[in-house]
């Protein structure tokens, strides 16, 4: 998985939440918000400034965060009563949230195996070598395409 992948990893309130559990933990400015999902997710997810940025916004004009500002121009946040009883009456979708960021962070360990990178560049060194031969036939297509399949289904069954 690139952590410069476009697909919409988390709902809006998933990153919300989020937001508010590490705010929990302690005041935080933006940055140290995106750098605490990413280290929760080993790298494999990092949310954009894009993202954090006026979800904070939000969170501050739903009276759920606070913001101070320091010297520098930077925003310190912090979590309100209202917040913190808002995060409390989700606690179960926030363990369904940072176990997704725990899933992430077990993938990245596991694809870092040494044995595992080789066997993946591998894999995708023979397919490009293939193609980029010329025109795939009938044949070759079938046979590559089952041999991926096979592959596929021992290792989802191992």
């Amino acid at each position: 998985m690139n952590k410069h992948r476009r697909e919409r990893m988390f709902e809006t309130g998933d990153i919300r939440l989020l937001m508010l559990h590490f705010l929990k933990q302690r005041p935080a400015h933006g940055y140290e918000l995106i750098k605490a999902i990413e280290e929760l997710a080993k790298g494999e997810y990092t949310p954009s400034a894009s993202i954090i940025y006026p979800n904070l916004t939000f969170l501050e004009e739903q009276a759920l965060i606070s913001s101070s500002q320091e010297e520098g121009g930077k925003k310190q946040y912090t979590i309100t009563a209202e917040g913190a009883e808002s995060l409390a009456q989700q606690g179960e979708l926030l363990n369904a949230v940072t176990g997704k960021l725990h899933s992430l962070a077990i993938l990245s360990n596991n694809r870092s195996i040494p044995e595992m990178q080789r066997a993946i560049n591998n894999l995708r060194m023979a397919l490009n070598l293939r193609l980029a031969k010329g025109p795939v036939g009938q044949d070759t297509l079938f046979k590559i395409v089952d041999a991926l399949d096979r592959a596929t289904k021992d290792i989802e069954r191992s």
